[in-house]
């Protein structure tokens, strides 16, 4: 059962986001999560604002980012709204790099569907060919 009503312990948030325990606790420590709240017994509980920056990170980590620039974007961000335009440049330069990446994805996928088109046609040569020697 959740925390609160608007609050998740560690376990909901984990697996509610498929992120571990361990990496939840590492990214708070980190300083990629502000520091989550705890109960009257001492156990984390999630708010709405650290889903949103679990949330965030995930995505973020998912498309490859580095937690090295993870961190420089929180650092930038905790600084207020005078770093919005190098964070800006951050994202611009993650954008970039992550749309290589789905570019270099995309030929070796064409290259595969490829392959596979015409898989039938050469495996039913190949064996039209080895039957012909068999007998």
């Amino acid at each position: 059962m959740s925390a609160t009503a608007n609050t998740l312990t560690i376990k909901e948030v984990s697996e509610k986001y498929a992120i571990t325990i361990n990496t939840l606790r590492y990214y708070e420590r980190i300083g990629l999560l502000p520091k989550v709240q705890r109960n009257n017994s001492g156990y984390r509980v999630y708010s709405e604002y650290d889903e949103n920056w679990i949330f965030y990170i995930k995505s973020m980590r998912d498309a490859g980012m580095s937690i090295e620039t993870l961190i420089e974007y929180v650092t930038l961000f905790q600084q207020g709204i005078q770093t919005i335009p190098t964070r800006k440049e951050l994202l611009l330069e993650q954008r970039k790099e992550l749309a290589e990446r789905i570019a270099s994805m995309q030929e070796v996928l064409d290259r595969l569907d490829k392959k596979i088109d015409g898989y039938e046609q050469r495996v039913v040569k190949y064996e039209k060919n080895e039957l012909n020697d068999d007998f």
